[in-house]
């Protein structure tokens, strides 16, 4: 089995498993129960998180989040929650790199192939780092495309949690890269705006306001949340159902998340987004984000 190929094993930089309680940089031992509810059942919830020129951008709110999708499903860590923290420092440090993106999987835990979750005695922990390939340059100079997927949003009660089932989300990609275009976007049952396929989507009206979906029926994304802190008492923003329509109309359209930070997106279904190049509010979002990085992400 170690001797088995590995594809994608040159992007691992370290790992842990709370089984073993140890940090290891070899691929080939990166192994996971088949009986873990996580992999069979899809019974757990991951964050993924990245660090840039040796700080961890938004750590304790990624930390916060897989909290309270485990709250949700009645899941929790098998070892306190400020001790998994100092675990993703250290896998790392571990790694040895400069810049690069953890995978924080918390799981069922390993214990039958049944569904009842009484099989796992002890839920499971795996922390990965591997290497971080930033958006093409271009993706921020001439902004990105958008379409609308034809996979429906989750369920708000599934849209609401990061659970590891992202089939829809896999779906939504695929078909992205079919038609030759950079984001999906979808939309729920009402025809309102949900989000990317990993990233959350937001509007600039014809005031200038940041609007953002209510956010019940998509993921509460960390970056968007703190982008819009970040730009408290600048650019004003607000929470609302966004129609189809409402896109058409938009100055802008954003896509934020944690590796694209915060792109414009200048076509949207064939048809150009405002002025059809990015907007100074995404610019102006983007250099917030960098800048709140830089000076207040966790030193590795």
């Amino acid at each position: 089995m170690l001797a088995a190929p590995r594809p994608g094993s040159g992007q691992v930089l370290a790992f842990y498993e709370h089984r073993i309680g140890a940090v290891c940089k070899d691929p080939a031992l990166m192994l996971m129960p088949w009986d873990d509810h996580l992999v069979h059942r899809g019974d757990g919830v991951f964050e993924t998180v990245k660090w840039v020129d040796g700080r961890v951008y938004l750590l304790d709110e990624h930390l916060a989040r897989m909290g309270r999708s485990g709250d949700a499903i009645g899941l929790k860590p098998p070892c306190p929650w400020d001790e998994v923290r100092e675990i993703v420092l250290e896998v790392g440090r571990a790694a040895g790199t400069s810049s690069g993106l953890y995978r924080m999987l918390l799981g069922r835990g390993p214990g039958g192939f049944g569904i009842d979750p009484s099989e796992c005695p002890e839920p499971s922990i795996y922390i990965a780092a591997y290497q971080y390939s930033p958006k093409p340059a271009s993706f921020y100079e001439k902004g990105v495309t958008a379409f609308r997927t034809s996979i429906p949003a989750k369920q708000s009660y599934l849209a609401t949690i990061k659970s590891i089932d992202y089939l829809p989300n896999v779906l939504m990609k695929k078909e992205a890269a079919a038609k030759g275009k950079d984001f999906p976007v979808c939309f729920d049952s009402r025809g309102l705006l949900a989000e990317g396929a990993t990233e959350n989507i937001a509007l600039v009206d014809e005031s200038g306001c940041i609007t953002v979906p209510k956010l019940d029926n998509a993921l509460s994304g960390t970056t968007l949340l703190r982008a819009l802190e970040l730009a408290q008492g600048e650019i004003p923003h607000c929470y609302k159902s966004i129609s189809e329509e409402d896109i058409y109309a938009a100055k802008e359209m954003l896509v934020l998340g944690t590796t694209a930070q915060c792109i414009s997106v200048v076509e949207y279904n064939g048809k150009p987004v405002g002025d059809g190049k990015p907007g100074p509010v995404s610019r102006r979002l983007l250099e917030l984000l960098k800048k709140d990085l830089a000076e207040n992400g966790v030193k590795l």
